[in-house]
């Protein structure tokens, strides 16, 4: 996507300590090595912006702030800068300091003049209109210009290809210390988002956006809007803000007290789940069939928080189907747990 600096890999101390299931290894230490320079990582999704400063010291100085939605086009981009500012302060680094900044967002991205702007279905309120309820007529939101009139190294990528990254070098799309050649992220969260990557190169395609496979089409559900427009997208029927539009007047009005239900032994709220579960997996196979993959990693808080309940059912929603190209995929929780969007940023500079 859009690059500036250098794309050197530096050798980083990670420790890794194992999850209770034995199965997820989670970063409980990271740092550059000695005398870096401290850089700037910013994630960007539907819900929160998140800012951390790393250095030789470690990931330092995080804040976080619902994310900007309303006022002029370039609210995100200020809010950000913002940001990193009080992370620097928090951190009790020079901002003067800092030699990149690394931006891995929730898209899709447009490109004006070769430079982000995005047109995310759950910012920019343009795209679905009134009726997805977002407080702004955005059809783009302005990212790159203003990051890079007030940094000098700014790369910009989409989240799932940040996170993608980040899986293949420190989390579960590697095998022996080695990335995986074959695999994909998927993130399950305020809206669904994908990273591909196929005989060892990621996918970006002509504007950074491939891997946008959260708006395939799988459903004419006329109650699944998604804020990009489409009516029965895959992120419209299953993500966290879709299911808490979708079952409000069934009384489940956001996601968590779905789930809460079913742990209870709501019949009707298992049924629930179940169903997005084999939209979740259609999408899954759709990937493993059109790509030839050897594994997917899926997090995102919807997933994360629930992680025991659904990767079953994911995972039976794929098996079977055409064996020759489903036997050896495998599906996995994402190594690096809730701290992959942080990651995600680190990958594109670090």
């Amino acid at each position: 996507m859009i690059t500036v600096g250098t794309d050197a890999r530096p050798d980083i101390s990670v420790e890794h300590t194992m999850h209770s299931d034995q199965t997820q290894p989670r970063i409980d230490a990271f740092t550059l090595p000695a005398g870096s320079a401290p850089v700037a990582c910013v994630d960007i999704g539907g819900t929160k912006v998140a800012v951390n400063i790393v250095d030789d010291l470690g990931i330092r100085g995080k804040v976080a702030e619902p994310t900007a939605t309303s006022g002029a086009p370039d609210a995100l981009a200020q809010q950000i800068i913002r940001l990193i500012g009080q992370s620097c302060a928090a951190a009790g680094v020079a901002q003067a300091s800092l030699t990149r900044v690394g931006v891995s967002s929730c898209g899709p991205f447009v490109l004006r003049d070769g430079l982000v702007e995005l047109a995310a279905p759950n910012i920019c309120g343009g795209l679905a209109g009134k009726a997805r309820g977002l407080p702004n007529d955005w059809q783009t939101a302005l990212l790159e210009a203003p990051l890079r009139a007030a940094f000098a190294q700014v790369r910009v990528e989409n989240d799932g290809i940040g996170a993608l990254e980040a899986e293949r070098r420190w989390g579960a799309l590697q095998q022996g210390g080695a990335p995986l050649a074959h695999c994909a992220y998927v993130t399950w969260s305020t809206g669904i988002g994908t990273g591909l990557c196929v005989d060892g190169r990621v996918l970006r395609g002509k504007n950074g956006n491939a891997g946008h496979a959260g708006h395939i089409f799988v459903s004419d559900n006329l109650d699944a809007l998604c804020g990009c427009g489409n009516v029965g997208d895959v992120e419209g029927l299953v993500a966290g803000n879709a299911l808490a539009r979708r079952f409000a007047a069934a009384g489940y009005p956001s996601a968590a007290m779905l789930f809460e239900a079913a742990y209870a032994g709501d019949t009707r709220a298992e049924a629930i789940i179940d169903e997005v579960c084999r939209v979740m997996g259609r999408m899954l196979y759709s990937l493993i069939a059109t790509l030839d993959l050897q594994r997917i990693s899926v997090g995102g808080s919807v997933y994360w928080h629930h992680r025991d309940y659904l990767l079953p059912r994911l995972r039976a929603a794929v098996r079977g189907k055409l064996a020759p190209l489903t036997d050896g995929c495998e599906i996995v929780s994402a190594g690096l747990g809730e701290r992959v969007g942080d990651f995600g940023a680190l990958a594109l500079v670090a």
